[in-house]
């Protein structure tokens, strides 16, 4: 049994203050894209999950083998083989481990016929990170609270080209919430984003720029190419390094391709 992971953006995002348990507590818009992994179930007499054909340390940390644990430790599952082939870039702020957790979540339900509710598999979600109970329903939603509380926005960019742009950098999720800057009451991010899309260049945030463009001045460059080109919003998606862009017609952005990966949705 197979299914598709999607990846994630974050169509603003604010940094409202820091919690007592060491957490933030934000404001985001949370849209699904159609950049996908892969992901298999397959009957085995043993455990094992592959990444991209390579086996993984059944002792690690993994977040698929947390998953598995999980359901199994309650439902009393038997062994299977997982195979997960990873397109969505890591470490890119397109959500795609929360993704992959989520989606086998809910292979997990289809393939052992657990019956569980969406209710269910979003309480099992969010004890594995913020925002992978997004996964779960899949659709356009106001975060809240660390990123896990969620209330429904109707939000279609279909008629748009959107394009993500991944530069060769790594960011620490720690490191991006280091300096970042805070705004309390928030900045109308609800409001503004059921705007047009063309108003959201002067409406719409992502409070980590900031910061994240100061120490990575390569990627704030990025930003100013896709609005050079013609891009009507652009923005970094969560703690980056990503960066998306949305236009109102195809666009071909080999120059930008040279040294970074980017894919067209």
């Amino acid at each position: 049994m197979i299914t598709f992971p999607n990846a994630k953006i974050n169509l603003g995002l604010q940094v409202l203050r820091k919690r007592s348990d060491g957490y933030h507590d934000i404001e985001t818009v949370l849209y699904p894209i159609p950049i996908y992994d892969a992901l298999e179930i397959v009957e085995a007499s043993g455990f094992q999950i592959f990444v991209s054909g390579i086996p993984i340390p059944n002792e690690g940390d993994n977040i698929c083998s947390r998953v598995f644990k999980l359901l199994a430790d309650i439902y009393k599952l038997s062994p299977v083989h997982i195979f997960l082939h990873k397109r969505i870039p890591i470490g890119a702020g397109l959500g795609g481990g929360s993704s992959d957790a989520a989606f086998l979540i809910k292979l997990m339900n289809d393939y052992f016929n657990l019956q569980l509710s969406s209710d269910q598999m979003i309480d099992y979600a969010r004890t594995l990170g913020a925002d992978c109970a997004f996964f779960i329903n899949n659709k356009s939603v106001f975060a809240e609270g660390i990123g896990d509380r969620f209330s429904e926005l109707e939000i279609d960019l279909s008629a748009y080209h959107l394009v993500v742009v991944k530069p060769p950098i790594h960011i620490n999720t720690a490191e991006a919430y280091d300096g970042v800057l805070l705004t309390e009451g928030g900045r109308g991010l609800k409001q503004a984003i059921l705007k047009p899309v063309t108003s959201w260049k002067e409406s719409v945030f992502n409070d980590f720029e900031t910061t994240i463009f100061k120490k990575f001045p390569a990627i704030g460059q990025i930003k100013q190419d896709l609005y050079d080109a013609g891009a009507v919003y652009a923005a970094m998606s969560g703690s980056g390094s990503s960066l998306f862009a949305i236009f109102e017609h195809a666009v071909c952005l080999s120059e930008l391709a040279k040294s970074n990966q980017v894919i067209y949705c």
